[in-house]
């Protein structure tokens, strides 16, 4: 009688274990703001070349700080949902060094969840 090992060959485990190359670096934040249209979205860019985004309603709320927000020790993308009278909203931040693609995929998942009323 022949009884199989559980769990994960020792080649799967070995291929698990070698290094990987990861996407480092502020990447294209077009990426993200492309995901915008005026008719939906507010669009303000300050004196400090921060962007700041929000929806028409005022929910949705989208900064980049490319230098870093001030007041924060390297943060440099804010987005925040504003709840209603029932349910909390939330609110997640990003490094200045996050792949634009990063944020980007974050971006379009919450603007997923969002609908016309």
């Amino acid at each position: 009688m022949t009884v199989a090992a559980a769990g994960p060959s020792f080649s799967t485990t070995i291929e698990a274990l070698r290094p990987r190359e990861w996407q480092l670096g502020p990447g294209q934040p077009t990426l993200v703001m492309d995901q915008f249209s005026a008719e939906d979205f507010h669009l303000i860019i300050d004196d400090r070349a921060d962007v700041h985004v929000s929806s028409k309603d005022g929910r949705f709320y989208l900064g980049w700080f490319p230098l870093g927000r001030l007041g924060t020790d390297g943060e440099g993308w804010k987005i925040a949902v504003t709840g209603t009278a029932s349910v909390r909203g939330y609110h997640m931040s990003f490094d200045i060094e996050t792949p634009a693609d990063i944020v980007a995929t974050t971006v379009a998942s919450v603007l997923e969840t969002s609908r016309r009323l």
